[in-house]
């Protein structure tokens, strides 16, 4: 999918359907000249709704609709008939979909299974007809309630791609490579830093029919966290990971020392993310014998999770992907 294609960050405006006004009939027939108030309520404005769909994965059809309207309620009739409530307007986002008060920054709520939805914009409330203040002392109100307005605001749609397994490493450190071997997806692969340039998704197939979903996020480099290189912008999209996946190529100078320097960055961004569980995936092992292997293996702290693999030459892959389905049975139940 080309750069321009994910859009995980859109600021809209939504307008709420007004309330229709009750009406103030007074029934009016050949042989019932006096037949006292019959007029019907006003029907309700229409809400603006978000809806989670799962075919979805970025915010890209909202680009160039930057305003949401919903249609006003109908007013009441006479014989106590209710207006048509107005058409609510639902928008489809993808799981993983934040929403925030574009003034406060507030989140309101948040997406994250297909088919949930939630009220955006309540429409108004419909008006009282006259029929609902008949009383022994004023049979005849002609007076009726008009419909309550609609709401409208700019809010923030802020993506955060749900998968189980976040992919963390420096640039040109393989994370696409090993996303295109082991599942469906087919990111860009270069020989140099930042060819992605945007997070891919893929799923990854395990036995017996199990699967599990695998984000590719872009090279991080020391000082991301303060705006370096791609900065801060998809690092959010790590927070929604079970598991992240770190990986280190085997030619690098000092391979724990680069993993520490990463995990750094993801300290300062956000300190939670060092509770989510993490493997250490060295990766381009196909250039290693075994006394090297045997030498980083000796350098590693004993609590790592480690694990050598090649995508190029399908090393380790399977041990890992049986690694990672074991850590997500205990976090997902699956």
């Amino acid at each position: 999918m080309a750069s321009s294609n994910f859009v995980d960050y859109i600021k809209i405006f939504t307008r709420s359907g007004n309330g229709g006004s009750g009406s103030s009939h007074l029934r009016r027939e050949k042989y019932i000249p006096k037949g006292g108030p019959d007029g019907g309520d006003g029907g309700r404005g229409g809400h603006i709704i978000l809806r989670g769909n799962k075919q979805l994965w970025t915010l890209l059809h909202l680009r160039y609709k930057k305003h949401v309207i919903a249609k006003n309620g109908e007013n009441g009739s006479k014989s106590r008939k209710t207006g048509k409530n107005g058409l609510d307007v639902i928008v489809d986002v993808p799981l993983g979909t934040i929403v925030k008060d574009a003034e406060t920054k507030k989140v309101l709520f948040e997406i994250t299974e297909n088919e949930e939805m939630q009220i955006l914009e309540k429409g108004g409330k419909g008006g009282m007809g006259n029929w609902h203040f008949k009383s022994p002392t004023n049979q005849t109100p002609r007076y009726s309630q008009t419909g309550i307005e609609g709401s409208e605001s700019w809010k923030i749609l802020e993506l955060k791609i749900l998968a189980d397994v976040g992919l963390v490493g420096f640039p040109n450190s393989g994370k696409s490579t090993l996303l295109s071997v082991i599942s469906a997806a087919k990111p860009k692969i270069a020989n140099y830093p930042f060819t992605t340039l945007v997070p891919n998704l893929g799923i990854v197939p395990y036995r017996d029919y199990k699967s599990f979903a695998m984000a590719d996020i872009p090279g991080i480099i020391e000082g991301a966290a303060e705006g370096k290189g791609l900065g801060i912008r998809f690092l959010r999209h790590i927070e929604r990971n079970s598991i992240l996946l770190f990986l280190v190529p085997a030619d690098s100078e000092n391979i724990f020392e680069e993993y520490k320097i990463l995990l750094k960055e993801l300290e300062k961004y956000n300190i939670e993310l060092l509770d989510k569980d993490r493997i250490l995936a060295i990766s381009k092992t196909d250039i290693l014998d075994d006394e090297l292997i045997e030498e980083i293996k000796e350098e590693l702290p004993e609590n790592l999770k480690y694990i050598f693999i090649s995508s190029v030459a399908r090393i380790g892959l399977d041990n890992l992907k049986d690694l990672i389905f074991e850590k997500l049975k205990t976090i997902r139940n699956f």
